[in-house]
């Protein structure tokens, strides 16, 4: 099977400071991988240099078979590539429905003269509502939601670029383990759709419970990927990351 997204040897500096060194990482098409390291590992710079928010110095990144170095980060997301964040950014002015029509609107623009699956804004605006449990919210404003809500309002403005890959950047961090379960409900329900996930988080049970494969980085570097019951155990893995 051909990877959706290949990693090859990338690397990034910061001044003298090496955020990541030579990283490898393949996700295949539907796959969840967890992506885990301690503060500082380098995980956000990795998805910065995915998603084009940075630029590596060394290596390359291929998204569905094309290579997207050089890419803008809004040119990355028109081919497949979203990602939530870990401190939602909503038009706060603007209505749950309005925050999503504006992603859905940009994402309709940039596929011109391409076939749309959704062309009813709309009715697609509903569809996302529904599918993150807040359909019945569609004309309120986001500081009307609660903190689990505002997740899944994120996770949805993600959605309205029509991903082949999500990156969910921490999207439990602060909720209750209630919250937590509705949270991977929601991505395994994104999964179940065809949404290959990447899922970076602290919460082990959680990343568990979600993850076929997990990822490790720490100090900038790969220390260990493979099945998750096996990660877990690694010696490097236990010292550097879980023992903590």
């Amino acid at each position: 099977m051909t990877a959706l997204l290949h990693v090859d040897n990338i690397s990034k500096r910061f001044g003298g400071f090496v955020a990541l060194d030579g990283i490898d990482l393949e996700v295949q098409p539907g796959e969840r991988l967890g992506l885990i390291g301690p503060n500082g590992s380098g995980k956000s710079t990795l998805v910065n240099c995915i998603c084009g928010t940075l630029r590596n110095e060394t290596g390359s990144v291929r998204f569905d078979g094309q290579v997207i170095d050089g890419l803008a980060a809004h040119q990355r997301t028109h081919r497949g590539v979203a990602r939530s964040f870990q401190l939602p950014r909503p038009f706060h002015s603007m209505s749950l429905a309005d925050n999503l029509r504006i992603p859905l609107l940009y994402t309709v623009r940039a596929r011109e003269g391409m076939l749309h699956a959704h062309s009813d804004l709309g009715a697609r605006c509903d569809e996302l509502l529904d599918l993150v449990g807040l359909a019945a919210k569609a004309k309120q404003i986001p500081r009307d939601l609660t903190q689990v809500e505002m997740r899944k309002l994120e996770l949805a403005r993600a959605m309205a670029a029509e991903p082949k890959l999500l990156i969910a950047d921490e999207s439990m961090a602060g909720l209750s383990h209630s919250e937590i379960d509705d949270i991977l409900a929601l991505l395994l329900r994104l999964n179940e759709q065809g949404i290959t996930v990447i899922l970076i988080e602290h919460i082990m049970s959680a990343v568990m419970s979600f993850s076929q494969r997990l990822a490790v980085l720490v100090s900038g570097k790969k220390i260990a990927d493979g099945k998750p019951e096996d990660v877990v155990r690694d010696e490097h893995v236990v010292r550097a990351y879980i023992g903590q």
